[in-house]
């Protein structure tokens, strides 16, 4: 087989009927780089929301879980043993939301090699005062560097910077929600008061926005010493405990294993968020699917245009049988063909996807509930570019498979004996 003498043929072919040739490469170019497109910017968006929700949630939450003992005080009754006990009204056992030796239980976990990182927190619920007008909200007292580390907090500090506030004791980083509703900015006191009714006035270093109103409305942000001064707590005082580790997919058995062995609740991620994973799941799917399909509509666009090829082609085909060229000569002739266009058109469309997903990725997309994010987000993923081509030339091949094994199975004495 002289290969040569073959894709010098197939060339000969496709610039005869040129017209042809590039509607079919243009079919490839097309489906190719819509493929790559579609998927960038889809990914990217699945991404930008993913990062809404799972950048700021832990791998693991710990916390001490108020609820109703298990076991009543008639349960442990001998005369009620063999009987059916149900008991109403159960109010929740006597228990601190105090996290019990949380300076011990840190300490083991930073020394596991599986976590990256445990930060404590305080949770208090206070009220914001400004003059008559006081609003409910939650004060989360943390490290501050920490949650900048391990949680990306200062991607949501719209104003002021983190390092502020980790200097500066009597400081706060309040939601804009709240700023907006008090008419605050940075620089100003806020007078906070605690449901023990003592008032803490704050200056504001810095201003969160989440992105969602039901955060911004209620969280600030404060030292972890600040947050139990607050309370009127030691610093001890621990509420929560936010672990993240080096493999998220970990985290299921890891918090069951918390929860056994110290007798705390202890929320993986996936639990915290299953329905959300759930969302991004179809969406990735709905994405791929519609992805596909148009590569599969431009395989079918080769398929009819080498079809009809090879119709045009016929006496070429005899031709060509009549001078020595065996049928697998024939046929590797029209699918070299085929392969010809799938590079082509697959190298082209590669291009358009990369200059419209760049071109995307410089679209201005500014909105008051996403402050951080300027355009529009775009995830330029190699493998999507291999995807493209490895598609590109597979659909072509078999494109080209089924009518270049019609085209080898012609017999040349029929067709010249027809004309």
């Amino acid at each position: 087989m002289n290969w040569a003498v073959i894709l010098g043929i197939s060339k000969t072919h496709l610039l005869s009927r040129l017209k042809q040739s590039s509607v079919a490469a243009l079919g490839v170019t097309f489906g190719i780089g819509t493929f790559i497109t579609l998927s960038s910017f889809m990914t990217g968006l699945n991404g930008l929301l993913d990062g809404l929700i799972l950048d700021r949630t832990p791998h693991i939450h710990i916390y001490n879980e108020i609820e109703p003992s298990e076991t009543q005080p008639i349960d442990m009754a001998e005369q009620f043993a063999n009987s059916f006990n149900l008991v109403h009204s159960i109010k929740p056992k006597q228990s601190q939301v105090r996290i019990h030796n949380a300076l011990a239980l840190l300490d083991h976990l930073r020394k596991d090699e599986e976590v990256l990182g445990a930060i404590p927190q305080v949770h208090a619920q206070v009220f914001y005062l400004a003059g008559s007008i006081q609003l409910n909200g939650i004060l989360n007292g943390v490290d501050v560097m920490e949650e900048v580390r391990l949680f990306n907090l200062d991607d949501y500090i719209v104003e002021g910077k983190p390092e502020t506030l980790a200097t500066n004791q009597n400081g706060i980083i309040i939601g804009a929600g709240v700023a907006k509703k008090l008419s605050l900015k940075v620089g100003d006191r806020v007078q906070l008061t605690s449901i023990k009714g003592e008032l803490f006035p704050l200056k504001i270093v810095g201003l969160y926005q989440s992105g969602l109103a039901e955060i911004d409305n209620v969280q600030s942000y404060v030292n972890l010493n600040t947050a139990q001064r607050i309370l009127g707590e030691g610093k001890s005082f621990i509420s929560d405990i936010n672990v993240k580790l080096r493999v998220m997919e970990k985290a299921a058995y890891m918090a069951s294993q918390i929860s056994q062995q110290f007798d705390l609740a202890a929320v993986d991620i996936k639990t915290a968020n299953a329905q959300f994973e759930t969302g991004t799941q179809i969406r990735n799917l709905i994405t791929y699917a519609v992805s596909v399909t148009l590569l599969i509509v431009a395989g079918f666009g080769i398929y009819n245009i080498l079809n009809m090829m090879i119709y045009e082609k016929m006496n070429d085909i005899a031709i060509l049988k009549a001078t020595g060229f065996s049928g697998m000569d024939v046929k590797m002739i029209f699918i070299s063909q085929a392969l010809l266009i799938g590079c082509i058109g697959g190298g082209l469309g590669l291009l358009i996807g990369h200059f419209l997903s760049v071109g995307i990725s410089h679209i201005p997309f500014e909105t008051e509930a996403l402050p951080t994010i300027k355009t529009f987000p775009v995830n330029n993923d190699p493998l999507f570019y291999m995807i493209g081509i490895v598609f590109a030339l597979i659909s072509t091949f078999f494109a080209g498979y089924l009518p270049a094994s019609k085209a080898q199975k012609i017999d040349p004495v029929d067709i010249i004996r027809g004309q």
